[in-house]
Formats: C-alpha cells, sequence, structure tokens
C-alpha cells in the first residue's frame, strides 16, 4: 500500500487517490447498513409471546408520547417552580 501510496504522490494523484479511498469506505459501510435493513425487513412477530411484547411496546410507546409531550410537560403545576429551598 504504502509503495502504491508513494508512486501515486510522486505523479500528483495522491490526493486523489486518499478521495477514493474515503469514498470506497464510506460506500462500503452504506451498501453494508442497508444490506442489514433489507435483512431485517418487515417480518412480523409469529408467537404469541412476540405479539404480546410488540403489544406492550407499543403500549409504553403511546404513553410515553402522551407524558412526555410539550403540552403535558409545559402545562405542568410545577412548571417554571424552582424545586430546591
Amino acid at each position: 500500500m504504502d509503495k502504491v501510496r508513494s508512486w501515486l504522490l510522486v505523479r500528483g494523484w495522491g490526493d486523489v487517490f486518499e478521495l477514493g479511498l474515503f469514498f470506497g469506505v464510506m460506500g462500503l459501510a452504506v451498501l453494508w447498513m442497508v444490506r442489514i435493513l433489507l435483512r431485517r425487513g418487515n417480518r412480523r412477530t409469529e408467537t404469541a409471546e412476540g405479539l404480546r411484547i410488540e403489544q406492550a411496546r407499543r403500549e409504553q410507546a403511546h404513553h410515553d408520547r402522551i407524558s412526555y409531550g410539550a403540552t403535558a410537560l409545559h402545562n405542568s403545576p410545577t412548571h417554571g417552580i424552582d424545586p430546591r429551598p
């Protein structure tokens, strides 16, 4: 690798090589992430236990969205009150 790099530097192509190497590595990372996402797909849980876990997490997410929303936080009785003595 050092011989190739030094040969490219002598001919003025060192920056192009490094830029190409950078974009190549970034492209491989993107392809790897796309592969993982496509492999996962939209698989549904088929077991009863998995369905119960999904339902519980969905209900928890709904509850969190309501509990931690801007309206709930800014209309609380302690909003703007410094709790420190």
